[in-house]
């Protein structure tokens, strides 16, 4: 057996989310050595290296990243805009310049909000229109990451997800929280916007998979990927019917549009950040991951399957 103190180290910061854990767990599987970070990190997979650090601050991001090989940036926020604002380009700046001192590699886990509202599938090369406060902030560090790639001061990679499901995501999948634990309380399910327009979504364990093979693929540095993404994907109502028919149970479902969203944000704060995301399930949403399948030869999971998946976790 291979003596794991002697090879390159796989840092993970913003360790216990649930790509971070898939991610963690690709890695253990394939013998790597790996750190976790977080502000609390705990222990996953037998993974013994924790370092608590805020990465907002320099001093202690540099620290975390110190000696590492290549980085995931897989950290998560609280769903809040002025918080972003401030935060996000915080972590970025100290990310990359953490990377830099520690000859690192860099792989950026990101949403797709910086594109905004595009007409037809997003793609690796779309122009970002952000069309909400929080894609400018995203458009804004991913802008960043990629001048200091043009300019060769590090190598480093956005990897890009559509909104996610799977199991473990009970806390961020909406197909999770919003139709099977409603299924699963004998309750009526819930649909984000219109229920007839296609809406992309990555099984969490293709994401874990992906960043783990962008890691170990030499010409897959500096540019960006989508991670894969089954595609057509099914609209609202097909995602309500296709889980019940698995849970056996009614298709029961009510449609959240903007005034229901607009009352409820008035008594929760992380539903008023989503208004301004609607955009997302009012019109077409597709991911498009074909270049990231064609480079390596992979198929995403079909939503039937990753849904059977996610259940069977439940």
């Amino acid at each position: 057996m291979s003596d794991l103190s002697i090879q390159p180290l796989y840092t993970i910061l913003g360790a216990g989310g649930i790509i971070a854990n898939e991610l963690a767990q690709q890695l253990v599987n394939n013998n790597k050595r790996v750190r976790l970070v977080s502000r609390s990190p705990k222990s996953f997979a037998g993974i013994t290296d924790l370092v608590p650090a805020d990465i907002t601050d320099y001093e202690q991001t540099k620290k975390a990243v110190s000696g590492s090989a290549i980085v995931f940036l897989t950290a998560g926020l609280q769903y809040n805009k002025k918080l972003w604002a401030v935060a996000w380009p915080k972590i970025m700046t100290n990310v990359i310049n953490a990377c830099k001192e520690a000859g690192a590699k860099l792989i950026f886990f990101d949403n797709v909000y910086s594109y905004g509202l595009v007409k037809g599938p997003m793609k690796e090369d779309t122009p970002y229109h952000p069309s909400s406060k929080k894609g400018e902030i995203r458009a804004a560090i991913a802008t960043q990451l990629m001048n200091e790639v043009k300019a060769g001061k590090i190598t480093a990679t956005i990897a890009r997800a559509a909104d996610f499901y799977g199991p473990g995501a009970d806390k961020t999948g909406f197909l999770n929280l919003l139709i099977i634990d409603k299924f699963k309380k004998n309750s009526t399910a819930m649909w984000l916007g219109k229920d007839n327009v296609t809406h992309s979504y990555t099984f969490t364990p293709d994401a874990g998979k992906g960043l783990y093979l962008l890691s170990q693929d030499d010409t897959s540095w500096n540019q960006i990927w989508h991670l894969p993404t089954c595609n057509p994907a099914p609209d609202g109502k097909g995602y309500v019917n296709m889980i019940a028919a698995q849970m056996g149970t009614k298709p029961k479902y009510a449609k959240l549009g903007a005034f229901m969203i607009t009352l409820a944000g008035l008594f929760d704060s992380t539903t008023k950040e989503m208004k301004e995301m609607l955009y997302q399930s009012n019109y077409p949403y597709i991911l498009d991951s074909s270049k990231f399948e064609k480079h390596f030869n992979v198929k995403p999971t079909p939503y039937e399957e990753g849904i059977r998946l996610t259940l069977a976790k439940q």
